[in-house]
């Protein structure tokens, strides 16, 4: 399997999602990815220790993607072997009645993760920049002054939302939390064909809803607003990164490579030294144990 260099998935100018493949691996060895996934996953898990006891950062790792990308299945495999208090996700459905009373990035806050942990973000705060664009009547229902209705909606009101994303993204990286952005670029086609799995597949009939039908007659509308949102938010503090979405184990690999590899830059992350007062006196501490 040809190597994974986490730069070559990094957003660091204008993209073309239609000029990026969504499957870049076609020859690769599932049980090759799956075994360099295990052994990743083992050496994040122990990563994510040393963060706790480091206490300084936290990680939000953000997944976004359109149905069926595999985010779910990607969490599963990813942070599988990560003690349960080292991780929290977190998905974002349609804000309720309370998160309403708030602006739109106030639960997102809510989420953030503790120093010492991750969080994941399975869709994030960039749904309010995606399915609202493609459907801005959901703004409505945010009560915002001198917004009464969808032609009030000006395209200076996006323009600001992702300049209040960026801001927002700036705050927290600066104050001790790693952000990394990943798209999952599935292709229309290979969508169909899951959809159809769901369809066909008993054990999966729950999966299967018929909104996500609809959501795909919008395909073109999601392509356009996905990139320039990425365009507009891949900062150096909190960068996008597109992952081929088509082939379900290389994408879990890539995004674990591309964790590691980050992480590693951060080289301030250490398990604390022990004061030495308290290790000089290990012997008397163990023979009070002993007795």
């Amino acid at each position: 399997m040809k190597s994974v260099n986490p730069d070559d998935f990094k957003v660091v100018g204008k993209i073309e999602l239609s000029k990026i493949p969504t499957n870049l691996f076609n020859n690769s060895n599932n049980e090759d990815k799956v075994d360099k996934l295990e052994k990743l996953r083992s050496k994040l898990s122990e990563l994510q220790d040393v963060m706790y006891a480091h206490n300084k950062y936290g990680v939000l790792i953000c997944l976004q993607g359109m149905d069926t990308s595999g985010k779910d299945s990607l969490i599963r495999e990813v942070f599988k072997e990560f003690n349960a208090r080292g991780v929290d996700v977190h998905s974002f459905k349609t804000p309720n009645s309370a998160e309403l009373e708030h602006d739109y990035l106030w639960r997102h806050y809510l989420a953030l993760p503790e120093k010492g942990k991750f969080a994941v973000f399975n869709r994030t705060h960039y749904e309010n920049v995606l399915i609202t664009r493609v459907h801005p009547e959901y703004i409505l229902s945010e009560n915002l002054p001198g917004i009464d209705k969808v032609s009030d909606i000006k395209p200076e009101f996006w323009k600001n939302r992702m300049k209040q994303i960026n801001n927002f993204e700036s705050h927290i990286s600066q104050n001790g939390t790693i952000v990394m952005k990943f798209f999952f670029h599935l292709g229309k086609e290979e969508q169909r064909k899951r959809l159809l799995r769901r369809l066909e597949n008993v054990e999966q009939h729950w999966k299967f809803s018929p909104g996500d039908l609809k959501e795909r007659e919008h395909w073109d509308e999601y392509m356009k607003y996905y990139e320039e949102a990425i365009n507009n938010t891949s900062t150096s503090n909190a960068p996008w990164y597109i992952i081929p979405a088509d082939d379900k184990e290389m994408a879990r690999y890539i995004v674990a490579k591309i964790i590691w590899e980050e992480m590693q830059k951060h080289t301030d992350i250490k398990k604390p030294e022990l004061d030495e007062k308290i290790e000089a006196n290990f012997e008397m501490y163990r023979k009070e144990l002993e007795g």
